[in-house]
């Protein structure tokens, strides 16, 4: 049922699924003034909470599904409104009410998410076959820490390597550490920003359940969104568990003497900042310990991008944006790539598979692989070591 006349019961049904924050909101346009989708196509974020206040949204309009929760708007906003919160709750009532049409490539990723527990829909049985080769003990209690390799960093070829080099890290340093068998699933972060809040909580609770069964105490995570969702998130649902994301744990390893490198890399390397790391913890945002990692490597001199830390542009991959088909033109990453370029770096570092997902599609389909790499920063120590 899409919404032409006015009916304010939807701006109730929106609170009630998440949008509470929607009363908050004065119109004061700052968060159109600053969204990233605004440099590269129209995106009215104002006009369309205007709309939810009025309960007059437009469920069939794709801006429903354009917000990638970068959070830059929540970094700007006077009176600090969680815009994102808004935007999830519009996209609850599409796929819980029925309000609306679900892009196919999100609908798509939620069948797989619930039925194989990754939104690639690659086998349950293969989720650890990055390790097979790697002499890697399962987790149990006892263990130090447990390494929670995502779902990207599990399937994807690219993303795999980041796996991979994690492991082999932690081992040249002597951490004691184990993984979870195929029994893993998603941290579900993207998944329930695109609407779909039971297929999160039955992801949550499993992996939530698998840690307990482990008797996990603290997790070691390659991925933001996994950092962000087992920190903030799955605390509401039992699931009280320590989490330290790579690039904070390796800065630690170094500062302790722990980590040694014997090769100098000799680049010229420009650090991405994730908005997982950096705007979703808003003053307390992980900023300086890629960068300290970054400027430990021998023969790394690091850059900085036109837009950086707080005011980074976004890669477009949040909140299933790395699921949808964006237009030639339409892509933040093209953008970011571009920052990167002017730079003359010659590395595009990243601390997220989803940046690394989408600068790599960016850098293939505008022919610039033979002028800048898409880098992890755990590859960069690897090949330091």
């Amino acid at each position: 049922m899409a919404m032409q006349e006015v009916a304010p019961d939807v701006a109730d049904i929106i609170k009630e699924e998440g949008g509470e924050v929607l009363k908050s909101c004065y119109q004061c346009g700052t968060c159109t003034g600053t969204c990233p989708w605004n440099q590269v196509s129209t995106f009215l974020s104002r006009r369309l909470i205007h709309k939810a206040q009025l309960g007059v949204v437009d469920f069939e309009d794709e801006e429903v599904w354009k917000c990638v929760n970068c959070r830059l708007c929540v970094q700007v906003c006077p009176r600090e409104v969680e815009i994102p919160d808004i935007m999830q709750a519009l996209r609850r009532v599409v796929v819980g009410v029925g309000a609306g049409k679900v892009p196919d490539s999100l609908r798509n990723s939620g069948k797989n998410l619930a039925g194989t527990g990754n939104p690639l829909g690659e086998p349950t049985e293969n989720r650890t076959d990055w390790a097979k080769d790697l002499d890697i003990k399962t987790c149990t209690k006892g263990t130090e820490w447990l390494y929670y390799a995502c779902c990207y960093q599990s399937y994807d070829p690219k993303c795999r390597n980041v796996s991979r080099a994690m492991v082999d890290v932690l081992k040249k340093a002597g951490v004691d550490f184990g993984i979870l068998d195929n029994e893993q699933v998603c941290c579900g972060e993207g998944i329930r920003n695109a609407g779909h809040e039971d297929t999160f909580k039955g992801l949550a609770q499993k992996n939530i359940e698998l840690f307990n069964g482990a008797e996990v105490a603290r997790v070691l995570v390659t991925s933001p969104h996994c950092y962000t969702t087992f920190k903030k998130e799955y605390g509401d649902l039992g699931g009280n568990i320590e989490v330290v994301h790579a690039t904070q744990f390796l800065a630690e390893l170094i500062k302790e003497g722990k980590l040694k490198f014997s090769k100098e890399l000799n680049k010229k390397v420009t650090y991405h900042d994730s908005c997982r790391l950096g705007r979703s913890w808003g003053e307390e945002g992980i900023y300086d310990a890629p960068r300290q990692v970054l400027e430990s490597i021998p023969g790394v001199e690091l850059v900085e991008m036109k837009d950086t830390r707080e005011l980074a542009l976004c890669c477009g991959g949040g909140a299933g944006g790395i699921w949808q088909e964006t237009k030639k033109g339409e892509r933040f990453a093209d953008v970011r790539v571009e920052q990167a370029l002017a730079t003359g770096a010659q590395t595009l570092a990243v601390a997220c598979p989803y940046c690394m997902v989408m600068f790599e599609d960016s850098v293939l389909s505008n022919d610039q692989g033979d002028v800048i790499e898409v880098r992890d920063i755990v590859e960069l120590v690897q090949e330091a070591m």
